[in-house]
């Protein structure tokens, strides 16, 4: 199939027409619940959790995006259900990650604290294969020479080498993220800072990046700008053509280097 290309049609048949073990990383945020509504287009979870499963590589990496909807002070636990639906798949929960956003509307009931996060569920397909953790931290004791130890659940210390302190320790796995500003009408936009991180974190030059519900197309920009290669599937024509253009200024990028 075509790659560097958004497909304008439903995931699934996007998804068929790619061989098993295909995919390096998918970047998504589904429409979950009754929290985003796109057209009234359906959203058959379980087929494309199967699917997504089928197409990703072995030791590749799904990113899911997600939160839950509150009906009469019930939180639905959608979120867990499909992490858990994806390791009857097959997949690995390889980290529960939260999206933490400190722009966001209060939207949530008053007996409860403000709505300010989502889930990002980390799943692979087997041990990972690429893993670049981002280290922006900065380390109080910089410079300095400490002594090394590890300490097992038992209680019984490693002797470890010495090692001096580096500038910066390896992100939390809590990611302080504006939300994104409306483009174009679209519901729910995809922040580019968190959609970058996950592709250095998870992915190498030259991979192949998918988002299965791309919306205004910022996993793709993100994709090219950090070269890699990517496919995306909108089932909204109106929502294809406005990510079309978006990352039509960059797609140059991709062909100077594949």
């Amino acid at each position: 199939m075509e790659l560097n290309k958004i497909y304008n049609e439903d995931c699934l048949k996007t998804m068929a027409k790619m061989p098993e073990n295909f995919i390096d990383l998918t970047i998504t945020s589904p429409p979950y619940d009754d929290l985003r509504e796109y057209k009234g287009y359906s959203f058959e979870f379980e087929k494309i959790a199967k699917e997504l499963f089928r197409v990703t590589k072995k030791g590749g990496v799904l990113v899911w995006v997600v939160n839950d909807a509150t009906n009469k002070g019930d939180e639905t636990g959608t979120a867990f259900k499909q992490a858990l639906f994806f390791k009857e798949c097959g997949f690995n929960l390889h980290d529960t990650m939260i999206w933490f956003k400190p722009n966001s509307f209060n939207f949530g009931s008053n007996s409860c604290y403000r709505q300010s996060f989502e889930y990002m569920f980390v799943f692979s397909k087997g041990k990972i294969k690429t893993t670049n953790l981002i280290k922006d931290i900065p380390t109080k004791l910089k410079g300095q020479k400490v002594k090394g130890a590890r300490k097992h659940a038992n209680g019984v210390r490693d002797v470890v080498p010495d090692f001096v302190v580096g500038d910066y320790k390896k992100r939390n796995n809590v990611w302080e993220i504006p939300v994104g500003t409306s483009n174009n009408g679209h519901p729910a936009i995809f922040p580019e800072k968190l959609a970058e991180d996950h592709i250095l974190s998870w992915s190498k030059e030259g991979d192949l990046v998918y988002d299965p519900m791309l919306g205004s197309g910022t996993t793709a920009k993100m994709a090219i700008l950090n070269n890699r290669k990517f496919i995306g599937s909108e089932i909204s024509k109106e929502y294809c053509d406005e990510a079309n253009k978006r990352i039509k200024p960059h797609l140059q990028q991709l062909k100077l280097i594949f």
